[in-house]
Order: C-alpha cells, then structure tokens, then sequence
C-alpha cells in the first residue's frame, strides 16, 4: 500500500471517528496499534507500560479526533506524536508521585496477602495509614497493589478484571486525596 493511499485512509477514519464512528475507531486500532506499541516500547522498555501508553494515545485519539488538520502533517505522524508523548510523560513519571518515597520501604506483599492486610501492616507510617483508612475500598485496593506490591496500571487492571481507564483514575484521584490528607 502507498504512503499518500495509507494517509488517506487513515485521515478517512480520524474523520469517521470524529463522528463517533466505532468501527472506523476499530479499523484505526487494527492497523496502528502495532507501529504505536513498538514506538512505546523503544521509549519505555517494559511491555505493561507500553501498552499503558498506546491505550492513553487511542483513548486521546477518540476523544480529539476532530482536531486533526491534515496541513500540519500526516494522521500517522499525528498519532505517533501522540503516543511517543505519552510514552516520555510515563517515563518523566516513572516515579509517579511523592508517595513513593514513603512506600517503598516497606515489606513487599505477597500475593495471597490480602490489601487490607498490607495497609495494617504499616505501622511505620502511621499518617499514610490512617490516610489509606479514608479511601474507599476499591481505590485503596488499587493504591496498595501499585506502590506496595509494585504492579503496574496495566497488571492491576489484569488482576482485579476491572478496565485500564478505570484503574488509572482511581489510583491518580486515591493519590490526590492522599496527597492531599498527608499534606
């Protein structure tokens, strides 16, 4: 296929997705995720990250879609701009927040401990305990399997069967109101 007739296709589903087509979103899916994982995963060097990026880049993809103008360069061009930035805003944020200075001493969980569990473990740190104690359920199950037991969005998503978005949001609003209670 030519680069003009790909480009094409491509500005044809970024218009079709502006329109809140799902199937030209899917068709978009198929024939970029791939060039956007391997882009992602140069930047990041770990698969569950990478993919974190590509899902951000295509959750931005469908919900900008109508900002694309063809003048200012290619829809792949677009794209790949979109998921390399967000790949180098993961990277800068490699060290997510401040908490995880305060977390990452402590003893790592095993996977058959239970969150509840982890968060009574930490006695160290008697304010992020009692701050963790604040968040609901949820979210705090999703804070404690990220900075105590180390996984990544990606692999909480996986564990609790629960969808990326909704682990990311979580965990980033459960931060804030730590952040916030600790402050």
């Amino acid at each position: 296929m030519k680069d003009d007739h790909v480009g094409t296709e491509l500005a044809d589903c970024l218009r079709d997705i502006a329109r809140g087509r799902a199937d030209a979103f899917r068709r978009l899916y198929e024939a970029e995720a791939g060039r956007m994982l391997g882009i992602a995963l140069r930047i990041l060097k770990r698969r569950a990250l990478a993919e974190e990026a590509v899902h951000d880049a295509f959750v931005s993809i469908w919900n900008h879609a109508a900002t694309y103008e063809s003048r200012l360069g290619s829809p792949r061009g677009w794209m790949h701009t979109i998921v390399r930035n967000r790949a180098l805003n993961i990277l800068r944020g490699e060290s997510r927040t401040e908490l995880t200075d305060t977390l990452e001493p402590l003893d790592i969980a095993s996977e058959a401990e239970n969150p509840e569990e982890a968060v009574s473990r930490l006695s160290d740190s008697e304010a992020l305990k009692h701050c963790l104690d604040r968040l609901e359920p949820a979210p705090r199950h999703a804070v404690v399997l990220a900075y105590v037991e180390g996984l990544s969005h990606g692999e909480i998503a996986e564990r609790l069967r629960i969808p990326l978005g909704t682990i990311k949001s979580r965990i980033r609003r459960s931060l804030l109101a730590l952040k916030e209670c600790l402050g």
